[in-house]
């Protein structure tokens, strides 16, 4: 399995990709579940999209961060 990971953002704006293979790794099997749990939508979870004027962001309940609830709740109580 090939697993991918792309960090973006933070104070200096670098990228960072990076990829793994598991194949012939001795925690192969413990990686994989770990990427599947990771990709699994939430049975119960709400997801949101954000939109600001061109931006798109695309998020889980469990991945929020307080700004993000306190926009999405506002937004979604007092928008038309």
């Amino acid at each position: 399995m090939l697993i991918t990971v792309t960090r973006s953002g933070g104070f200096a704006g670098y990228e960072k990709l990076r990829a793994l293979n598991t194949s012939g790794r001795a925690d192969a099997a413990e990686l994989e579940d770990l990427a599947q749990r990771a990709v699994a939508p939430l049975a119960d979870g709400y997801h949101y999209r954000i939109t600001v004027d061109d931006e798109v962001l695309d998020l889980q309940d469990s991945c929020l961060s307080d700004a993000q609830r306190a926009l999405i709740r506002t937004v979604l109580d007092e928008g038309a």
